[in-house]
């Protein structure tokens, strides 16, 4: 029989001074069954930073002709396709090719892998990589509730998020490109 995903109620009050959003968000996202809770926290993270209308969760790690968040026209062009983790790059050099804007947010021990797979897709068009501090990842994903609540600050660059624990701030570091 096979694992269901988990279901994780989420409310998020944004509030990104640097793009001048500011919104209550309330959604559902789905855990797959073989999904870290820091990975599906870096896609919660992944959302509020390009957070729009449009900014659907894809399939991601269901369907691999799928990305974790995308952003599609009315006409179903793919205009902005977010990965999150740590793509080889043959991976995000074919997601690239299928939208006009590619973004990861990248997690984990980056070391190797910045200098084996960023170095060789540096020279790709309209692709932004940030990185997010580990230690800071691990806080908020630690015993993570079914129902997530925060309050979420975008200011100059940096990320606080408040939840019923107190406030984490998660260091971003722009590995390529910028946030746009």
């Amino acid at each position: 029989m096979a694992l269901q995903a988990t279901p994780y109620k989420v409310e998020i009050n944004l509030t990104d001074l640097d793009r001048h959003v500011y919104q209550d968000l309330r959604f559902t996202v789905a855990r797959h069954p073989s999904e870290t809770e820091e990975r599906m926290v870096a896609r919660l993270i992944a959302y509020i930073l390009w957070y729009g209308e449009q900014l659907a969760f894809g399939r991601g790690l269901s369907d691999v002709d799928e990305p974790a968040l995308w952003e599609k026209s009315l006409d179903d062009r793919v205009l902005h396709w977010i990965e999150v983790g740590q793509p080889d790059a043959e991976r995000i050099t074919w997601c690239s090719r299928r939208a006009e804007r590619f973004s990861l947010v990248a997690y984990g021990n980056l070391r190797v892998w910045q200098t084996k797979v960023l170095d060789s897709v540096r020279n790709l068009k309209k692709i932004n990589v940030v990185a997010v501090g580990q230690e800071a990842l691990e806080t908020v994903a630690r015993d993570l509730p079914r129902s997530i609540t925060w309050s979420v600050m975008v200011s100059e660059g940096a990320l606080f998020i408040t939840d019923e624990r107190g406030q984490h701030e998660v260091p971003l570091e722009w590995l390529i490109g910028e946030r746009g």
